[in-house]
């Protein structure tokens, strides 16, 4: 059963780096739920080149909260065929103890323009012995996305897949950086956005629902942030369900700072645990 959990908190901890920073997705001038398009575009940026972030993933097994994992997240502006393009980088691994029963080795690379819309896109993983490789290249033809898509999976064989979508597509990493640099300065409890998301595999629909704010203390000792609170929903066998509640900080850095999960076993959280050379202050933190 224990690894069972530690598999199960190690895909979380993927999982939750890539997907608990997403609470920004809310602009206040549009209607109650909203999809981004490709005329989207932002012309605002929550971060900067050289910005990095580090993250704790904790379970809790048996009334006690165990460290599994430990996640990485990073800014660079780079260069995607000869153009000015932000390079996000997500680095997660299992620690030491976790190591014991379930090998985590994740790393995903998102290409963006300049105006945060996806370029292309690189997850590699390794669970046990097993390593796969997913890539998406998108391109757009007026106001539809166009999705190329690769999955090589633990035995080297390689399928693709190309779609066609008329909203904005994003990959994991992707989506977290274009969603931190929406304004969320209006939006109240209940607005909810929804987003469609390819790991390489065919696109997905989720949503994303405001609750309000929240101060969080960190279990690490990291502090106390003033936050933004949502909801993730998920669209199961045809029905809506709330997998986790994230936290990002209620200033201009919109930087996630937690997640906790309702997990069949008990529950999960991730915890920031460190941040250097953000683009504006950190005002959101109380102490």
């Amino acid at each position: 059963m224990l690894k069972e959990n530690v598999k199960s908190a190690s895909r979380l901890c993927r999982f939750l780096m890539f997907w608990v920073f997403w609470e920004c997705c809310f602009c206040p001038k549009l209607p109650a739920q909203k999809t981004m398009t490709v005329t989207d575009a932002t012309q605002k940026v929550a971060f900067k080149n050289g910005e990095t972030a580090q993250y704790d993933l904790y379970y809790n097994w048996k009334f006690m909260w165990i460290k599994a994992g430990m996640g990485t997240m990073s800014a660079t502006m780079s260069y995607y065929n000869g153009q000015p393009a932000y390079r996000i980088r997500i680095l997660s691994r299992g620690t030491h103890q976790a190591d014991r029963f379930f090998v985590l080795r994740d790393t995903l690379t998102s290409y963006m323009t300049p105006h945060l819309l996806p370029l292309a896109y690189t997850k590699t993983d390794m669970e046990r012995d097993k390593y796969r490789v997913r890539r998406v290249w998108f391109s757009y033809q007026g106001k539809k996305t166009i999705l190329k898509q690769q999955y090589i999976n633990p035995y080297g064989k390689s399928s693709w897949k190309t779609e066609e979508s008329n909203y904005t597509v994003y990959d994991m990493a992707s989506l977290l950086m274009r969603a931190r640099s929406l304004d969320a300065s209006k939006m109240s409890p209940g607005y909810s956005i929804r987003f469609y998301m390819t790991d390489g595999h065919g696109l997905e629909e989720h949503r994303l629902v405001y609750q309000g704010k929240e101060k969080i203390k960190l279990k690490n000792g990291s502090g106390v942030y003033r936050c933004l609170k949502t909801s993730f929903m998920l669209m199961e066998d045809g029905k809506e369900k709330e997998i986790g509640t994230f936290y990002v900080t209620d200033d201009d850095n919109h930087l996630p700072v937690a997640c906790f999960l309702n997990l069949s076993f008990g529950s999960a959280r991730i915890y920031l645990s460190g941040y250097t050379n953000l683009k504006y202050p950190m005002t959101s933190k109380v102490k």
